[in-house]
């Protein structure tokens, strides 16, 4: 595991995110039709382009997070694997004379992460032609299409894993083969320890654990990720213009980091209190090897939200602290201590 984590901060590691879900949307209306579902401005989205948004009932409440790329002739969406096929459901509830059409291309497809400085570099040289754009010149949520071993593949340029790279789409039973040729390129293979790791030393919430059918995206942290605040109607709207005008974004919880004190990591569902009073609740928590000690993201009512706010969890201190736990750049990465 501490030789993944060095690879992925200092070379390059690769993570198999295939029990990801994956669907497509098709037809000249894809655009418009999510543009009146998902919590982003979709048609503002180009070919080769990508944003993250949130899938919400008319309460506010999450059905799932995703990534959505335009890849020029259809929408490819990124979801998590347990809410595919209830997205899917909804979606197609939601098509009457629209000139769209939905697949479910999870089981098509595998998606491997490429994460690290060298990810680039890496998957530039799988491709089967150079890029017409050099990959590390991708912004965020850029995609590409190209080839690799004369089998198509969708390149995404990605940061939930928690470190910078990109997520490539390839034929499933190319999967195996492609990550034997990452392995021999020199980049390790990260197990689902590392990648938690990764993730929550970037800060990054994950749907199933730091968010759930409960979350409104504004407890999460990711409303100025997710929602765009100068599109049109979308369900769940009014519950978000709501809180954010009406009660000027306060809302009686939110998604913090916690530095803690000790050697272990606290397991989710541990009570956060201040003195002997609960006021959160652990989601996720691992020990870092960046900052030396266990840290963990953690709902915290919102008179404690503070950066600097000491706290408990299980009897070891634990302090408010500001995301990401651990700042990457290209040269490595960098601290945050905790009253930063």
């Amino acid at each position: 595991m501490a030789s993944a984590y060095q690879s992925a901060r200092r070379g390059a590691a690769f993570i198999d995110r295939s029990t990801r879900g994956r669907l497509v949307v098709s037809g000249r209306d894809r655009a418009s039709y999510l543009q009146g579902l998902l919590t982003n401005d979709i048609p503002a989205v180009k070919a080769g382009e990508g944003c993250y948004a949130a899938y919400l009932t008319a309460q506010g409440r999450m059905i799932s997070d995703m990534w959505v790329y335009e890849l020029g002739d259809v929408i490819l969406l990124s979801l998590p694997g347990e809410t595919t096929a209830g997205v899917l459901a909804k979606l197609d509830q939601f098509i009457f004379s629209e000139d769209v059409q939905l697949g479910d291309v999870s089981e098509t497809f595998a998606q491997i992460a490429v994460v690290g400085p060298d990810a680039a570099r890496l998957v530039e040289a799988l491709l089967d032609a150079p890029p017409a754009t050099p990959l590390a010149s991708l912004p965020e949520h850029g995609n590409m299409r190209g080839h690799i071993r004369e089998s198509p593949a969708i390149i995404t340029r990605v940061t939930a894993t928690g470190v910078p790279g990109f997520d490539v789409y390839i034929d499933r039973e190319r999967a195996g083969w492609l990550q034997e040729q990452l392995a021999a390129a020199g980049a390790q293979e990260a197990d689902s320890e590392t990648a938690e790791i990764l993730r929550v030393e970037a800060g990054v919430p994950v749907f199933g654990r730091d968010m759930d059918e409960e979350t409104i995206p504004l407890e999460a942290g990711i409303e100025s990720r997710a929602i765009s605040m100068t599109k049109g109607c979308y369900v769940g709207q009014e519950v978000i213009i709501r809180v954010l005008h009406r009660g000027h974004g306060r809302v009686a919880k939110k998604l913090v980091g916690l530095v803690l004190d000790g050697d272990a990591a606290p397991a989710a569902g541990a009570i956060v209190k201040s003195a002997d009073r609960p006021v959160g609740e652990i989601t996720s928590a691992v020990r870092s090897p960046a900052l030396d000690q266990p840290i963990a993201l953690a709902y915290v009512q919102r008179d404690f939200l503070a950066t600097g706010t000491v706290l408990s969890v299980d009897g070891a201190r634990a302090t408010v602290t500001a995301l990401p736990f651990v700042d990457v750049a290209a040269s490595g990465c960098s601290r945050t201590s905790p009253s930063a």
